[in-house]
């Protein structure tokens, strides 16, 4: 496995356990629909929480969240219409980033809830 992948799928495990020590349900890990991917699907207090995981070395080029882009954001908000669809889910949905920036142990994790809104089409 490519070093940037290994880091990344080291960032995506740090982001679950963080999730999970704050009380937060994994449903799906990795979901796919089509070439488009869901990183982590959680529930909390009756709300779905989406979370798009982005892993850095360091910030040495910008911030991990600036990696967001628009285009994104629009994939990650079609992707969780066709889960919501596939799983009958009626929940409230929020959409989360969390960026983990580091190498090694102990990763700098941030949590930005509430991160962005789907686009209005």
């Amino acid at each position: 496995m490519a070093e940037h992948n290994e880091l990344g799928k080291k960032g995506e495990d740090e982001a679950v356990a963080y999730l999970q020590d704050r009380g937060y349900t994994i449903i799906h890990r990795n979901w796919h629909s089509g070439k488009r991917e869901l990183d982590i699907v959680a529930e909390k207090d009756r709300e779905l929480i989406v979370a798009e995981v982005k892993t850095r070395r360091n910030e040495r080029y910008g911030l991990p969240e600036d990696a967001v882009t628009n285009q994104k954001i629009r994939s990650i908000v079609a992707s969780t219409d066709a889960y919501l669809k596939k799983f009958q889910i009626d929940l409230p949905v929020r959409f989360d980033i969390i960026t983990v920036v580091g190498t090694e142990p102990p990763y700098h994790i941030e949590h930005i809830k509430e991160a962005f809104f789907p686009p209005i089409w």
